[in-house]
């Protein structure tokens, strides 16, 4: 019951209000109810920048203009949006609090992604040694070997679906070891995390929501009994140094370990498929860059600002303040538009056009700003670069063999399936 009763407050109303104002033609409405149909959110981004740089809905404040976005995640007088932050009547913030699931919830307290500092700050110094540039840049080498045996094991198939048998893999197998999981439970993980990614998602149905939760359980208790093990037998990876520390609590704990592995490969996979589908369509771009492998890095960034793996946030004022000429209460949350503020015209040239040169690529919010800004973004952006230059330079007549399909989410948009026919393999790799 309590399951249902939270998900009727976060999900069900409000799907049936938002698909009322999406039938209306609402932009904000259409995007976070999906009726795009995962195709092309940003058509509704550019109506929003139209209307003005901050825009008041009667949910919430929203904005696809990329100055308001930054400036708001750079902001401490704006916080995080947890599920009991929302601006809803007493009685039902009431309801909700009583509702708590008391899961590790990527988008409920204790998650970094749901808390501000000082809690924000302690969690992230426990963590972040662990993806420094410097401490990613030993991982380069694995990074490169496991890319080679997943691309091995490809060589021998005509055909592929390089979601499944590729972007998935690479990036579990490296957070798995980060986090010191066993190679045999890296599926039951990527599973896990894959269930779980709808809980980003406003209005999300009772059986997505349902499926969902069973995810977190079963992941809490996988990932309670791991930490249990690394207590006993402690490893050369992060979440053994956090366990046997005593820093933190077991709820913590598991919050960390939960985020710090959804995070870790979620949108790393979002990063790849677009990627290549963003390359598919634009064969001109990946002529470029077999002549000039050099520009790979590059690449990535344009690839990150063309299509978003995460496409919007949330911040909550936590006092009366004013952002772009507009006054904003305490208590009110503006959405942030992430993936449209990527293609804001007053700073990107011709922001539809992805274009591997472009010079300020690298100034997108995909990996967000401020105090919450991505933990992982160096490690995403050398797997981009290894995983896909590897793909094309061992698959040179790669082309795909069916329609790709979309995810069907609204904040990570990615691929669910892209088949390919990968053609014969060129000599294996030596780097």
């Amino acid at each position: 019951m309590k399951s249902w009763i939270r998900w009727a407050i976060l999900h069900g109303v409000p799907s049936i209000y938002l698909g009322r104002r999406a039938r209306r033609g609402e932009p904000l409405s259409e995007i976070l109810t999906n009726s795009h149909a995962g195709q092309n959110p940003y058509q509704f981004g550019d109506r929003i920048r139209a209307q003005g740089r901050l825009v008041r809905t009667p949910v919430t404040w929203v904005t696809a203009d990329y100055e308001v976005c930054r400036t708001i995640l750079r902001d401490k007088n704006f916080g995080t949006t947890p599920p009991d932050a929302l601006n809803l009547p007493r009685p039902i913030l009431r309801l909700l609090r009583a509702t708590d699931l008391k899961l590790a919830n990527p988008v409920e307290p204790p998650s970094m992604l749901m808390v501000d500092p000082p809690e924000h700050t302690r969690y992230r110094k426990l963590v972040a040694q662990e993806f420094t540039p410097r401490a990613v840049g030993r991982l380069h080498d694995r990074i490169v070997e496991v890319t080679d045996e997943l691309l091995a094991g490809l060589a021998a198939r005509p055909q592929a679906d390089l979601i499944t048998d590729f972007a998935r893999l690479l990036p579990v197998a490296i957070i798995c070891e980060i986090l010191g999981v066993p190679r045999q439970d890296q599926d039951y993980m990527l599973e896990l995390g894959h269930a779980g990614a709808p809980l980003l998602d406003v209005g999300i149905s009772w059986r997505t929501f349902r499926t969902a939760i069973a995810a977190l359980r079963a992941s809490e208790e996988f990932v309670a009994g791991h930490i249990a093990r690394l207590r006993a037998d402690p490893g050369d990876n992060i979440l053994s140094e956090l366990a046997v520390s005593g820093s933190l609590t077991m709820p913590e704990l598991k919050a960390i370990a939960t985020l710090v592995a959804g995070a870790g490969f979620e949108t790393t996979v979002n990063l790849l498929g677009n990627g290549m589908m963003a390359l598919h369509d634009h064969p001109d771009q990946l002529d470029l860059l077999r002549a000039e492998p050099d520009r790979w890095p590059a690449a990535i960034e344009e690839i990150l600002r063309f299509d978003s793996p995460v496409q919007l946030t949330s911040r909550t004022a936590l006092s009366d303040t004013e952002i772009a000429g507009q006054p904003i209460g305490g208590g009110e949350s503006v959405a942030l538009l992430l993936g449209s503020a990527n293609r804001d015209p007053a700073v990107f040239a011709d922001p539809g056009a992805f274009d591997v040169t472009r010079v300020n690529a690298r100034e997108h919010l995909s990996f967000s700003s401020g105090v919450h800004a991505c933990l992982g973004a160096s490690l995403a952006r050398m797997e981009g670069a290894v995983a896909l230059s590897a793909l094309y330079e061992r698959f040179p007549e790669l082309r795909l063999a069916g329609t790709a399909e979309r995810r069907g989410l609204v904040n990570l948009r990615g691929y669910q399936r892209i088949p390919a026919v990968l053609g014969l393999p060129a000599a294996s790799r030596t780097a």
